[in-house]
């Protein structure tokens, strides 16, 4: 992996077997990836946002083979106030950079790694927030969405990349099937898992 500007060096990401989803990255970036994640916790703790998850192409790394990525999607509930009716990030970026983050476009460079943070905003992404899986990056702590969420919210999202990723979820035995249908029911994305499967999937089982 060649040098580049800070922040911009891919991750490869893989996952571990075992009883939880579990990432383990390139160890040149190790100390980049427990900062944020700590300052993420911090800021939990400190009550600028509430529950939060891994989610996006890093999410999907937790479950699925090596893969090459520059930033990081963070899913968020946010408190809102007595009378709010807006959700804003203001509160996030304000509230990491005095602590040292940077801004650059849609991401915050936390300890050189660019971060998205995406508010929860509908029923699927807050029942992703509500049952992601707790697990552990450098001895961190930190919430991972499941398999069947993922496959998902990507589904839904539709872009080619997308598409490819619920597929890699298909093909490597990555998700619960009969779990993933449930939410894709629940969620009415039936028309597009239906145009998913002719696309993908025809004359393949499982």
């Amino acid at each position: 992996m060649g040098g580049g500007q800070a922040g911009r060096l891919p991750f490869c990401l893989i996952r571990e077997l075992g009883a939880r989803p579990r990432l383990v990255h390139n160890a040149y970036r190790t100390d980049a990836v427990k900062a944020t994640l700590e300052a993420i916790n911090q800021m939990q703790t400190d009550g600028v946002i509430g529950r939060y998850a891994i989610g996006g192409a890093v999410g999907a790394t937790f479950y699925l083979e090596p893969a090459a990525t520059l930033d990081v999607d963070i899913f968020v509930a946010l408190p809102t106030a007595a009378g709010a009716s807006l959700l804003t990030l203001a509160p996030i970026y304000d509230y990491l950079k005095t602590r040292g983050a940077t801004v650059e476009d849609e991401h915050i460079v936390i300890g050189g790694w660019p971060v998205q943070f995406l508010p929860a905003s509908d029923e699927l992404e807050l029942e992703a927030l509500a049952e992601a899986v707790p697990t552990a990056v450098e001895d961190v702590g930190t919430w991972v969405m499941t398999a069947e969420h993922l496959a998902a919210i990507a589904l839904r999202t539709g872009r080619p990349k997308d598409h490819n990723r619920v597929l890699q979820f298909i093909e490597q035995g990555a998700v619960d099937r009969k779990r993933l249908q449930l939410i894709i029911d629940r969620h009415k994305l039936t028309g597009k898992w239906k145009q998913f499967e002719r696309r993908f999937l025809e004359g393949t089982h499982g």
